[in-house]
């Protein structure tokens, strides 16, 4: 991410956190290096979090990933533990601008960080379906031979398994991607296929290069760009349900605009039933993992 925003320019200043001090003063002198073929003077350095103050955007990327045989659910709790620590650093600064959340589980990161942060909940926004919906995308562009640019469609719900794609509300330009791929004479597993794809990309990279870094990356930079240009642009991040799709207490994937406020309001989707299904079904995986230990880790 921090690569991609010295690329784009855009900010004055990038400030790099870490435990391992070393590593990021290495990152520092890596990045000052590639200063002088960017788009714009910027001041990139290693810091601390009493430089989180005055800060108008916080992203945190920090976390364990999961370990082999370990689950979902301990790797969720090992990281609210961290989540906390940080949240708690970031605040004890006097930060009060927007906190971007990209670490996993990232709707439970989202929610444990609103929790902690005591921040208003449009101010404290989670990655959530950003770099899902440009997976989706992508594959969509590349199927149909259409620019990606002109492909208008959103994956919704959970970052995992158990999102979905809302077709009704997909189009190609302004035609709707149903009958784009009726027309063509598609056949309409295709779709089907084309989100199995989406959700099977980060098990086929992760097994083949052991992380994702790019996409992620670019999908930061693209949510930071919308708050600090004050966009009012419509990104489907994870946000707070308060009787939206008829979920409460939760954070989870769904189109919002975001501007310098962070979000500005949610976008509510009429969905069909199976839609609506799909999306309880991914509220009610979020709520039942933060069920128990979790909850008491962020109370505690």
């Amino acid at each position: 991410m921090a690569y991609s925003m010295l690329n784009r320019g855009g900010i004055d200043e990038l400030i790099l956190i870490d435990l391992d001090k070393e590593k990021t003063k290495g990152e520092e002198m890596d990045l000052s290096h590639g200063l002088p073929y960017a788009p714009q003077k910027m001041i990139i350095k290693a810091g601390d979090y009493d430089e989180c103050k005055d800060a108008e955007v916080v992203v945190i990327t920090a976390g364990v990933a999961q370990k082999p045989g370990q689950t979902r659910l301990e790797l969720a709790q090992v990281n609210t533990k961290i989540m906390k620590q940080i949240t708690k650093s970031i605040m004890a600064s006097g930060f009060n601008g927007i906190i971007i959340v990209a670490s996993n589980p990232v709707d439970l990161m989202a929610y444990v960080v609103w929790k902690v942060s005591g921040l208003p909940k449009n101010k404290v926004i989670g990655s959530g379906t950003v770099l899902d919906t440009a997976r989706l995308r992508y594959l969509m562009a590349d199927y149909l031979q259409i620019s990606s640019k002109n492909i208008h469609a959103y994956i919704m719900g959970e970052h995992g398994d158990s999102s979905f794609v809302p077709w009704d509300h997909a189009y190609v330009g302004c035609k709707k991607v149903k009958d784009i791929i009726k027309d063509g004479n598609h056949p309409m597993e295709d779709l089907k296929k084309i989100h199995e794809g989406v959700v099977n990309a980060a098990y086929e990279i992760i097994n083949k290069k052991k992380a994702t870094y790019y996409g992620i990356g670019m999908a930061l930079n693209r949510l930071v760009r919308a708050v600090l240009d004050n966009e009012n642009s419509i990104l489907t991040v994870s946000t707070y349900l308060e009787n939206q799709y008829g979920q409460n207490d939760v954070y989870i994937g769904v189109p919002a605009i975001i501007n310098e406020n962070g979000v500005r309001e949610l976008i509510e989707l009429n969905l069909n039933e199976y839609e609506q299904e799909k999306l309880e079904n991914s509220c009610n995986l979020i709520k039942q993992m933060r069920e128990g230990e979790i909850q008491k880790i962020i109370e505690e």
